[in-house]
């Protein structure tokens, strides 16, 4: 009968409300104050080894080996910044710094620049054998460093680039890029195409095209390869161990080296460490909203 689909005034009744989903429900739950008061825990859990070596950095080598570092709130009296006055004079430690820097940032920019082009490049425009080419580039992901060391150890003594920064910057570009092109190829391809053909109709060529439109818009992907691409340098040691020598180390072999031949100079290798470690951590923390944008970019339409 007509009054089991309407009311007594003629209207279809409303329809039950749909149950939330189960991952709007895990959302919703993940977004409430005891997770975030857990997260907060986490992140100054995380947080206590980097605290702990500024501390240990801003004491004296008597109170280091006399108490721990947690004494300091008890003590404050302990901080004093001689152990960075006795860096500063120290001067392969701050050689070795100004390596990093020299070998870092020219890696990290060839690594970008020349990554953004060729995924450009294997992303809209057509030339023979393209695919091929990228599956190239893709399968030596799967190339560890340790297999190159010696041969390209070998063929760097051969024209002269063993032992300078210039060899390392080549190493680390060379084995950067095929995660570069890959994880920017993937990017840039979803670039909705009509707005690149707007921009040709409009009498852009490609190189206008790649600036203009490509870069602004792979920004969020392109900061989070320079972060990577930074971090993985900064902080490489294997590398650098193998193709610098005394006057081109980094401060990762440089530091090593200092435990090597004085294990009890801590006055020297505490800050030295901590510089080591927060400048990674200070450019982590200034492009983290781009780094964040990257990675997630794709993931929701």
């Amino acid at each position: 009968m007509t009054a089991l689909a309407t009311d007594t005034r003629g209207t279809t009744p409303p329809a039950p409300a749909a149950r939330p989903s189960i991952g709007a429900r895990i959302t919703h739950a993940l977004g409430g104050p005891l997770v975030r008061v857990l997260l907060v825990l986490v992140g100054l859990f995380w947080l206590v080894p980097t605290i702990g070596l500024l501390i240990s950095s801003l004491r004296s080598p008597d109170d280091m080996s006399a108490s721990g570092w947690w004494t300091v709130f008890t003590k404050p009296s302990q901080l004093t910044f001689g152990s960075y006055q006795k860096l500063l004079e120290n001067g392969d430690i701050t050689h070795s710094l100004l390596n990093t820097v020299l070998i870092t940032v020219p890696a990290t920019v060839l690594v970008v620049v020349i990554g953004s082009l060729a995924g450009y490049a294997f992303a809209w425009m057509e030339f023979p054998g393209r695919d091929w080419w990228f599956l190239g580039v893709v399968s030596l992901l799967v190339v560890p460093v340790q297999v190159a060391l010696i041969p390209i150890a070998e063929l760097f003594g051969k024209i002269g680039l063993f032992g300078t920064i210039l060899g390392v910057v080549l190493f680390h570009t060379g084995f950067g890029l095929p995660f570069a092109v890959f994880l920017l190829r993937n990017f840039f391809a979803e670039i909705p195409r009509e707005l690149l053909e707007a921009a040709r109709l409009d009498g852009a060529g490609e190189l206008r095209l790649f600036a203009r439109v490509v870069m602004p818009l792979g920004g969020p992907a392109i900061a989070s390869l320079g972060i990577f691409q930074f971090l993985w340098v900064w902080n490489d040691m294997l590398v650098a161990l193998v193709f610098t020598k005394s006057g081109t180390q980094p401060i990762t072999v440089a530091l090593q080296t200092q435990v090597r031949q004085f294990g009890n100079n801590i006055d020297v290798l505490a800050p030295g460490a901590f510089i080591s470690m927060v400048i990674p951590l200070a450019v982590f923390f200034a492009f983290q909203r781009q780094f964040v944008s990257g990675v997630m970019a794709g993931a929701v339409k």
